[in-house]
């Protein structure tokens, strides 16, 4: 975890041999996974998220699986998380480009894929198209394709 006392913030880089495209990956912590980490740092000489001490490597674990049951949500997966951070961050209105970093993602198609549309604005947004009030429809300008 980097620090960056600038912006009174931390990151963490994540090696590129540990992430799937093999990238380096930062991470940006938000204000609530910044008072996380905030809580935990100190407990650990090099390590934020421990069990009985000992770094914790991989999230797929019994400490995972007991906190789902204990939450009812069983059906949950570590992944399921990267596609709900994906449609908060599409449904606040963050740009495409910012949502493709902070989803680690070299691909706008697997961008798209974790940040899918809410319905909710997908209809709201169909509907603009009836409340143009008084307005005249736009005329739109056509060009034939040269022939060559």
């Amino acid at each position: 975890m980097q620090r960056v006392a600038e912006l009174e913030t931390s990151v963490f880089m994540v090696p590129g041999n540990m992430v799937k495209n093999g990238d380096d990956r930062l991470v940006v912590l938000n204000d609530i996974a910044l008072s996380v980490v905030n809580d935990l740092r100190g407990k650990h000489d090099t390590h934020v998220f421990t069990f009985r001490k000992k770094p914790i490597h991989h999230m797929s674990n019994s400490g995972w699986r007991r906190a789902r049951e204990k939450a009812d949500l069983k059906q949950v997966r570590v992944h399921d998380l990267k596609h709900t951070f994906g449609r908060r961050l599409r449904a606040a209105g963050v740009s495409f480009e910012d949502r493709q970093d902070l989803l680690g993602q070299r691909s706008g198609r697997m961008t798209m894929h974790y940040s899918a549309a809410e319905l909710t604005r997908l209809i709201e947004a169909a509907n603009t198209v009836c409340s143009r009030g008084d307005k005249k429809p736009e005329l739109v300008v056509l060009r034939r394709p040269s022939v060559r």
